[in-house]
Formats: C-alpha cells, sequence, structure tokens
C-alpha cells in the first residue's frame, strides 16, 4: 500500500567523487560516467521519496552520481563534501558487507509526535524487481543510535545497498508494511528531462 508524506524541504544533500583507480572507494565513478558537473537545476525536493507513518515521516535521497549531478551546482558540492568527510566509515561498511560498489542512499527520519520511534533496518529498495535490504549503514546524526525522536526532531544516516540499483526504472520505496512506487511517475521523468537538458547546456557552453 502506499503512503504521502507532508513534503519538507531543508537538510543537507550529497555527491559522489572519483578517485585514483590504486585507491578505488566502493563508491568510485565509472568510466561511463559522461553527465558534466554544474549544469543541473534540480531541487532535493524534485527527487525525495517520502513516506510517512503515524510517527514518523520517511525522506530517501538517492545519491547516485547520474542523479546528484542533475541538482543544483550548490547541492552537488554539499552532498560532495559530505560523502568526502565520511569516506573512511563508508569503506569500513561496505568491505564488512563483501560489497565493492554499493548503492548510497540518504535516509532521514522525521518526528511527528513526543517519543516517535523508528527502525532503521526496515528500510527496502525494489528494483528490477529484486528486493535489496541494507548492507550498511553510516549515522550522520547524534540522535540515530536512540532510534526515537521528539516532534519535529530528525535522524539521519547514509545507507549502502548491493550493488544492481538502478534510478532509470521503476523503483519502489518500502518501511514497515507502507510502500511509494511512485519514483517513476515523478522523479525518473524529471530526471530524463534535466538530463537532456544538462548536456544541451554544457554544449552550448562549449560553442561551435
Amino acid at each position: 500500500m502506499s503512503s504521502a508524506a507532508v513534503g519538507r524541504s531543508g537538510g543537507r544533500t550529497v555527491a559522489l567523487i572519483a578517485v585514483l583507480a590504486t585507491a578505488v572507494p566502493p563508491y568510485r565513478l565509472t568510466a561511463q560516467d559522461t553527465l558534466p558537473i554544474g549544469f543541473g537545476t534540480l531541487k532535493r525536493d524534485d527527487i525525495v521519496v517520502r513516506l510517512a507513518t503515524d510517527q514518523v515521516e520517511i525522506q530517501v535521497l538517492p545519491l547516485d552520481e547520474q542523479v546528484i549531478r542533475l541538482l543544483l551546482p550548490d547541492t552537488y558540492r554539499s552532498l560532495s563534501d559530505l560523502i568526502t568527510s565520511k569516506r573512511a566509515p563508508l569503506d569500513d561498511a561496505a568491505q564488512r558487507a563483501g560489497v565493492r560498489h554499493p548503492t548510497l542512499v540518504m535516509v532521514t527520519f522525521y518526528g511527528l509526535v513526543p517519543q516517535a520511534r523508528f527502525a532503521p533496518e526496515d528500510i527496502n529498495l525494489t528494483s528490477r524487481g529484486r528486493l535489496f535490504r541494507p548492507v550498511g549503514i553510516v549515522p550522520l546524526s547524534p540522535t540515530w543510535n536512540g532510534q526515537q525522536l521528539e516532534a519535529r526532531q530528525q535522524a539521519v544516516a547514509l545507507y549502502l545497498f548491493d550493488e544492481g540499483i538502478t534510478f532509470r526504472e521503476p523503483l519502489t520505496v518500502s518501511y514497515a508494511g507502507l510502500s511509494n512506487d511512485g519514483w517513476s511517475r515523478g522523479a525518473m521523468r524529471a530526471l530524463e528531462r534535466e538530463r537532456a537538458r544538462v548536456l544541451a547546456r554544457a554544449q552550448a557552453r562549449q560553442g561551435p
């Protein structure tokens, strides 16, 4: 069943950084990356997936490089700085899970009521008919480990999922019996339109 949450803006947003092949982190860019950086105009709220229970609102933000390069330049840089600052724990989590190139996602829980409980491990993604459970979680908020929030309080973490998730096809986000499969009707279409515009802007900047 589906559930829509009250939209909220704000929160920090993130991007992936390419590194030397001699020290490849699990979130390394691939040779197929072709989108230029700095030409995106999408906002975080344009691509975030939302769910809500009676206690918490959940926002799921994909951090795939080919997604976040389509966001506003300031948003991209903010995400890039965040990923860079968490490179060591992300590498450790990926190594423990045995996943070389995990899919990164930012998950935010917002408390809707006092003493709202949340279950971090219950976030799942379904892509190409396969269910993906988190293989690692890197908390960003001191409130994360308590798994309880006051009203209007938030807890944020970076999630690692196994390889194989694509954000250019339908995607379902699920939590505690709720699901949101609206990716293909909203965010995915916005990303496809913006991808074409970004390439056109970059080509126009280069000139003839």
